[in-house]
């Protein structure tokens, strides 16, 4: 396939029929996990649009995936939101995974917010709650043929010395939140096939593993993401906290309704990112250890 900075020739096209469509070109990308697709309604002079008009983008069949691309302004930012993804699970590979990242970045996109919704994995943890990831675990590792060339391969792994989730951007997303009264720390997030949520001895080894936080999204998404050299902040909506000694039901819905919870909180992490592309961010600060 034809290629342009890294993207296929079928991502300009279906970029150009958005275009066609309505749409318009932004700065800040956002992908909207369960549940937090309703957040464009916040956005100014915005404009929806079905993924249908691409003729590229594959439509989910998720609960709380929409599948529409919203073009609008935040705090002044020209922003495009894709509301809700396609997964793993539901058939699709990497390389279509990964199709509206390539999108978003043919439109203009060089920072991008990935959101989902996940499971808490540590004691005190409380639905609502943010994770603003500084590290993943991919427990799935599919290759993505279609879309990686060779040299890219041992980056997929984590390089040594390479930063997958800029510093700057989880520090800016931790004190929004925190602004905002809501409860939020960095921390890591373990990505496993699904659909199934996890059994007992699944939440223990992955604390043993080291994650904060289990869900069945966002990292090939990051991965594409910056491999185009787009800066990438994500962060997960908690959900649900697990509890092996004494687990609870969970369902999609249920997923869904407490990621909306969240909103508000989301939203200006949305907007302190919109405004710090602008320049006119709040001061900048460091990370500490007490955001773990």
């Amino acid at each position: 396939m034809a290629e342009t900075d890294g993207l296929r020739a079928e991502a300009m096209a279906a970029a150009a029929r958005v275009l066609a469509a309505g749409g318009r070109r932004g700065s800040l990308g956002i992908v909207l996990g369960t549940g937090l697709g309703t957040l464009v309604e916040r956005f100014d002079d915005v404009v929806c649009l079905s993924v249908g008009v691409t003729g590229w983008l594959a439509a989910s069949t998720a609960t709380g995936h929409v599948g529409r691309i919203a073009c609008g302004l935040v705090a002044g930012c020209p922003v495009i939101a894709l509301q809700g993804r396609v997964h793993a699970y539901e058939g699709f590979d990497e390389a279509t995974i990964t199709r509206g990242i390539e999108v978003l970045v043919a439109l203009g996109v060089r920072t991008l917010l990935v959101t989902n919704a996940s499971g808490g994995l540590r004691p005190g943890m409380a639905g609502g709650e943010l994770l603003v990831l500084d590290d993943h675990l991919d427990l799935v590792r599919r290759p993505n043929v279609a879309t990686e060339p060779a040299e890219c391969a041992v980056e997929r792994g984590g390089r040594a010395g390479l930063e997958i989730y800029r510093s700057r951007l989880v520090s800016l997303a931790l004190s929004a939140a925190r602004r905002a009264g809501g409860r939020a720390r960095a921390g890591v997030y373990a990505r496993l096939l699904g659909p199934t949520y996890e059994t007992r001895a699944e939440y223990r080894m992955l604390l043993r593993l080291g994650a904060d936080a289990v869900g069945m999204s966002t990292i090939p998404e990051v991965l594409a993401a910056r491999r185009l050299g787009v800066d990438v902040v994500a962060v997960s909506v908690i959900t649900n906290v697990a509890n092996p000694d004494a687990p609870e039901e969970t369902d999609a819905e249920d997923v869904c309704r407490l990621a909306a919870g969240a909103a508000d909180c989301l939203w200006e992490v949305i907007r302190a990112l919109a405004i710090d592309m602008a320049g006119g961010g709040p001061e900048r600060s460091t990370t500490t250890t007490e955001d773990r």
